[in-house]
């Protein structure tokens, strides 16, 4: 099995996370989990979670902009000295971004633009490219990090397909996820974007296609099931380019075959 889920998060699973970690070994090449700090899912927690797994694994480091928003410029340079420290083991910065679904206010946007634009200014320093998670701000995102000159990866991008395009045509990459299979706004990006552009991703545990059970890495190949379905193509053409754009982006040194 050659699939790779380009974004997850197994340190959302807990207490099972060893389990669900195992049984995605047996069916995937490898998961880009990105640990990113958010409430009490403190990055240096989870990295300890997973840091056995590493190989199979693959980390980013990060600030969810739903923590973002309330502005603690303390916790943003323990995140910063964390990502610092472990910058040879990480494959990206992110998730970063902006999300003005449950962004309350004007101060709240505007604390996560200042601290997105940190991390994005730390990404260039390391020498990183970026997992961005825009919501409802996918176009502001978009602008911000043109202006950075940064090379982005759009996860789970549920944005107009007109942004999808343009995105790709400046040279970043788009996360089509599970989602695809009941999101309209993600079908119409698949539909409008070459598979070139595209990495599969299911964001778990989130974005289940299967309503009452949380969403599973393995279950990535339901996105490629239904991208290829879309785009008139065979499973393993849509797995395989999907495949080598996540090895591209996140320069990935696969220990499995």
């Amino acid at each position: 099995m050659n699939m790779i889920d380009a974004h997850a998060h197994f340190e959302f699973y807990r207490k099972n996370a060893g389990e669900v970690i195992e049984e995605c070994m047996g069916e995937l090449k490898a998961v880009i989990d990105s640990i990113t700090e958010y409430r009490k899912n403190h990055v240096w927690k989870s990295w300890e979670l997973l840091k056995p797994y590493f190989g199979f694994i693959f980390p980013t480091l990060g600030y969810h902009p739903n923590e973002a928003r309330r502005g603690n410029w303390e916790k943003v340079r323990k995140v910063e000295d964390f990502i610092r420290e472990h910058r040879d083991d990480i494959v990206a910065v992110g998730e970063v971004g902006l999300d003005y679904h449950y962004a309350e206010n004007e101060r709240q946007r505007e604390n996560q633009r200042k601290i997105f634009e940190h991390f994005l200014e730390l990404a260039l320093e390391l020498k990183k490219p970026v997992v961005i998670h825009a919501r409802e701000s996918e176009r502001e995102a978009f602008e911000i990090v043109q202006r950075y000159g940064i090379n982005a990866y759009f996860h789970a991008f549920a944005g107009s397909k007109d942004l999808a395009v343009e995105i790709a045509e400046n040279g970043h990459r788009i996360g089509i996820s599970t989602s695809i299979l009941f999101i309209p706004e993600v079908k119409a990006a698949a539909e409008v974007l070459d598979v070139e552009a595209v990495l599969a991703e299911t964001d778990s545990p989130y974005m289940s296609p299967f309503k009452g059970r949380r969403n599973r890495p393995c279950y990535v190949k339901l996105a490629v099931e239904e991208m290829a379905k879309l785009k008139e193509l065979s499973f393993e053409e849509v797995e395989m380019i999907t495949e080598r754009n996540a090895i591209e982006f996140f320069n990935l040194k696969l220990k499995r075959g």
